[in-house]
């Protein structure tokens, strides 16, 4: 079953800045959860966040824009993002790691 047959994409992102020790994970996990998505939100060894989304196609664009500001005290420099094949085993739930 591909992406199309029930209306579920994946978009995977890294958000550089200074995204780590400011709750950016944190605030990552309510905002999704808000939109209904699954994934999980994780600190890289560069100082980057990676972020794994799986939802609506709307509800990921909508994270995608809140990721460019993220949380107060957060500066984000980028986000770069791409679509992903949905994971197997599909995520429940959106989680920090």
């Amino acid at each position: 079953m591909n992406s199309s047959d029930h209306g579920t994409e994946a978009l995977r992102c890294r958000v550089t800045g200074r995204v780590q020790g400011v709750f950016f994970r944190a605030s990552t996990q309510r905002k999704a959860r808000s939109l209904g998505l699954a994934g999980h939100a994780r600190n890289l060894e560069d100082g980057s966040v990676e972020v794994l989304a799986v939802g609506s196609h709307s509800a990921l664009g909508e994270l995608q824009s809140w990721l460019g500001v993220g949380p107060t005290g957060a500066r984000v420099d980028s986000v770069d993002c791409s679509s992903e094949p949905l994971p197997d085993p599909m995520p429940e739930g959106f989680s920090t790691r």
